[in-house]
């Protein structure tokens, strides 16, 4: 909108700095707005919350609220059982996006088109749609003979069935040099060698990208592990925190809400320079 001339001239230049700076306070303020909220109503009395929500701890700070979370809730129980089921479906999402990414972008069998066509296909199908037949599967699925439902496999096997990862995956394989795997053929290594000790070493961006997204979907998944784990005491905290809310002291259930937003949080922190490198597709051939 403005040319290099205007740029360097002092008044624009000013009102530039401004509405920069004015942009990004808004920003700051509301993604980390309700977050810090949040996060002072984790460690606010129940009654400053209802009277003064705004206020800063007028009657004090309550630190029992996080200790009556994790024990008396049992926050503590639901809280490992979220990680269980997040670092299951983290570990079989990367599986099948990795390999099949592999298969399609760099193995490309004659059949390799097809395969990501039917991929593709599977993204333009609404996921409530898939909820019946997914459940009739896990309820009794084929060469078992013995339901998943009540068991971390009935929420770790269907979470890895995600086509996006697999495509996004297969695109990030598709820049990587394809000399690389042609001197690797050539000194002998095979499919399992090349994945490997080739691809999966240059592979960090994506490899961080989809961790980001399955263990942040995964923490936040309700409907599918409602239907499938109906025993409370294998539920995430997801699905018994609605449970609890009516029951438990306000004060508290904010608590334990903080209490459930600390790994997402964490997992962006570690990754973030991954999954913006890796966000934007830049870096791929690096190192």
């Amino acid at each position: 909108m403005l040319s290099p001339f205007d740029r360097r001239r002092p008044p624009v230049r000013a009102g530039m700095t401004v509405v920069n700076v004015a942009l990004f306070v808004l920003l700051v303020f509301a993604c980390l707005g309700p977050l810090l909220l949040l996060m002072k109503f984790a460690i606010t009395p129940t009654q400053d919350i209802l009277r003064t929500p705004l206020a800063v701890f007028p009657n004090g700070v309550r630190w029992e609220n996080l200790s009556q979370a994790w024990n008396e809730v049992h926050i503590d129980r639901y809280f490992l059982n979220t990680v269980v089921l997040a670092a299951g479906s983290w570990f079989f999402q990367l599986l099948v996006a990795t390999t099949g990414g592999f298969v399609i972008s760099v193995l490309r069998p004659r059949y390799a088109p097809l395969l990501n066509a039917l991929v593709i296909a599977t993204l333009f199908v609404p996921g409530v749609v898939l909820l019946v037949p997914l459940y009739l599967t896990v309820l009794n699925p084929p060469l078992i003979g013995q339901s998943l439902l009540n068991t971390v496999w009935a929420v770790w096997l269907p979470s890895a069935a995600s086509a996006f990862n697999v495509v996004i995956v297969a695109r990030f394989f598709d820049s990587l040099p394809r000399e690389i795997f042609e001197a690797a053929r050539v000194d002998g290594a095979g499919p399992l060698r090349l994945f490997v000790s080739v691809v999966l070493p240059m592979s960090k961006p994506i490899l961080g990208v989809v961790s980001v997204f399955a263990v942040i979907a995964s923490w936040k998944d309700f409907l599918w592990p409602m239907l499938v784990l109906k025993q409370p005491d294998l539920q995430p905290l997801s699905v018994r925190l609605p449970a609890i809310q009516a029951q438990t002291d306000l004060g508290v259930f904010l608590a334990a809400l903080a209490i459930s937003t600390i790994v997402p949080l964490v997992v962006f922190v570690l990754f973030q320079r991954l999954f913006l490198r890796g966000a934007g597709m830049s870096g791929a051939v690096k190192g």
